[in-house]
């Protein structure tokens, strides 16, 4: 290696660094929302089902915030909502979760997720 070629490598892994960090941690950013996005779904699953088996509200409200304590535990009931209070026979009742998910490098966001199921009652 010629002298004046002997800081060429740490140039250009100062101008490259950014953009790996940059990679890397969006990768870490895009996995946790798309796993806090899948667990509110699955969440709200649980909620509906409750409701459409057993007409108690606060029971499914209870048990999506139970199965949504994965993303957070700050869920509360006014973060959940029913499209009814009362489950009547082959009436669809719909749960939905929302939730504002912080970013971990404090970029961008925070970004507004919403978990939804529907399911009809009796079963």
């Amino acid at each position: 290696m010629q002298k004046h070629e002997r800081g060429a490598v740490a140039v250009e892994f100062a101008i490259l660094l950014p953009l790996l960090l940059m990679l890397v941690l969006g990768t870490i950013e895009f996995g946790r929302a798309y796993n806090a996005q899948i667990t509110l779904t699955n969440a709200a699953r649980d909620g509906v089902r409750v409701m459409s088996i057993a007409n108690d509200p606060a029971g499914a409200k209870a048990a999506a915030r139970n199965a949504a304590a994965g993303v957070s535990t700050a869920i509360s009931d006014s973060d959940v909502t029913l499209s009814t209070d009362v489950c009547k026979a082959e009436q669809q009742v719909t749960l939905t979760i929302n939730y504002n998910l912080s970013t971990i490098t404090g970029i961008a966001g925070p970004f507004p997720m919403t978990g939804k199921g529907v399911m009809l009652c009796g079963g």
